[in-house]
């Protein structure tokens, strides 16, 4: 498929006149084409009308064929594979299995919605089938004689999606968020990431040929590029817009947050953003398998070259020896990582500059660096630690990459207070057993979205159990989900029919 460097508005290929950016390979720090140029307001305001125009039209349709519809973007996906792979590999870095695994992990998201919207359930539990398109939750049957009421849901309206720099298909132009979207009755607006633009552009072509294909209205899809200051934000403040899909940036999200409340017309914005999801080594576990953890945490912490949002950024646990034992096979097992290409240039700066400040902060120690990266881009790995009387909250910030912080603690006590004082997080690990675990347990059901028992947080199983979210900062609502099947609820809202004819 021949890449033209071009927008996808509609059934249309759109050339912009802004600012022009070509891709970056992070391997050598070397630009290649074709050149994309940021689209305006004007194409904004296009794509903002063709969606606001196809919208009730794209609600009404019958749940099998929205499903149809999903399962014709994953089929496309899964033709193009090759080509895609081939190149998100030069755009971002990325090892061709791991971006192989993606595009089937895009594929059974879409799916997976597809057999939701089937089996007539846009929540975890079976529903009853309300007509074209409209879910029905339960029902009052009026036992009273008054009228009976019936519960729904309903989709919100266009949705405008942020695709991510670290996830290329699974979160980006047809991933999670358009998919549930898509599922949900909503018209999409994807804005493409500077990061990997063609591989967006071949993307969103794919989803907008789908469309056609499935005879719905052309605004159903549309795919701009821009940057997030003028293009994003009008893009979030077009009247049109009814809500927010987005993963990035803790301040890329505030800034998208912030402009969506500000509106004359509030919208929800469903923002993941930054997580450092820690990790609780108890004594039981340390001192029956101190060194399969270590293993384990190392691969976890350097996984992707730590561009996964579950990373494990930080580990507590009671100092001792046998922690000690802990820290050293944890520090040759870093020392051995040979580094890899981080997404782009400026993440990998953005990266070495976390690593220098951690290093200057007072109580912190780095004990151990990774080998020295081949890649233009590179990312080396790093291991610091800190004592617990010298942890606070400048060292709970995120460094996108693969580093970790080890807190050595006095006693479980002092783990459980400090616990009680960090920020919201995507995931919380517990490895241990017995009233030690039980009694920290409460206290991460109130801090992460998912708890991790006896694992390690990386990767996120796509499935109907799934909670990719947290408290904020984890998220900007964490009422929701980005991954599994709860997430097509973002984008609809509960309606109550009484007195309705069925």
């Amino acid at each position: 498929m021949q890449l033209t460097g071009r927008m996808v508005i509609g059934f249309d290929r759109v050339a912009g006149t802004g600012r022009a950016i070509t891709a970056v390979d992070p391997r050598t720090g070397d630009g290649f084409g074709p050149e994309y140029r940021y689209g305006d307001r004007g194409d904004v305001e296009r794509a903002c009308a063709l969606a606001d125009e196809a919208f009730d039209a794209y609600r009404a349709t019958t749940a099998e064929r929205r499903a149809a519809f999903l399962e014709a973007i994953a089929g496309r996906l899964d033709e193009l594979t090759g080509v895609l792979v081939r190149r998100a590999v030069s755009e971002t870095g990325l090892p061709e299995a791991r971006l192989t695994g993606e595009v089937g992990r895009t594929t059974g998201q879409l799916r997976l919605f597809a057999a939701d919207l089937r089996e007539g359930q846009t929540r975890a539990g079976p529903l009853a089938t309300g007509g074209e398109g409209r879910p029905i939750l339960s029902v009052d049957p009026a036992g009273d004689g008054g009228p009976e009421i019936r519960q729904g849901r309903v989709a919100l309206g266009p949705v405008a999606v942020f695709g991510a720099s670290n996830f290329p298909f699974a979160f980006s132009v047809a991933g999670g968020d358009t998919a549930s979207a898509l599922a949900a009755g909503c018209p999409v607006i994807a804005k493409a990431h500077d990061a990997h633009p063609g591989t967006c552009e071949l993307v969103g072509r794919a989803v907008s040929e789908a469309v056609q294909e499935a005879g719905l209205p052309e605004g159903v899809f549309s795919m701009l590029y821009g940057d997030g200051p003028t293009l994003g934000i009008a893009l979030v403040t077009d009247p049109r817009v009814r809500a927010v899909g987005f993963t990035g940036s803790r301040g890329a999200g505030l800034a998208i947050a912030g402009a969506a409340a500000n509106r004359p017309r509030p919208i929800p914005v469903y923002a993941e953003m930054s997580s450092v999801n820690p990790v609780f080594l108890l004594p039981d576990a340390v001192a029956a398998r101190g060194g399969e953890l270590a293993e384990g945490f190392v691969g976890s912490v350097t996984l992707g070259a730590g561009q996964f949002c579950t990373n494990p950024g930080l580990v507590f646990a009671v100092k001792g020896a046998q922690l000690d034992a802990f820290l050293d096979a944890a520090a040759e097992a870093l020392e051995a990582d040979p580094g890899a290409p981080m997404l782009t240039p400026g993440i990998a700066d953005a990266y070495a500059r976390g690593v220098e400040r951690l290093e200057g902060r007072p109580g912190v120690e780095i004990v151990a660096r990774g080998r020295e990266p081949d890649a233009a881009a590179g990312c080396r790995a790093a291991l610091a630690v800190v004592d617990a009387a010298d942890f606070g909250p400048d060292l709970q910030e995120e460094i996108f990459g693969a580093c970790s912080l080890v807190v050595r603690c006095d006693d479980l006590d002092q783990v459980v207070d400090v616990a009680r004082g960090l920020e919201g997080q995507l995931t919380a690990t517990i490895h241990g057993r017995g009233d030690d675990a039980a009694r920290l347990l409460p206290v991460l059901e109130r801090l992460a979205g998912r708890i991790v028992w006896d694992g390690w947080p990386t990767g996120v199983r796509v499935g109907h159990a799934m909670v990719h979210g947290g408290p904020f900062p984890a998220t900007s609502d964490a009422r929701s989900t980005s991954v599994g099947s709860l997430a097509v609820e973002r984008f609809q809202r509960p309606i109550a029919y009484q007195g309705v004819p069925r």
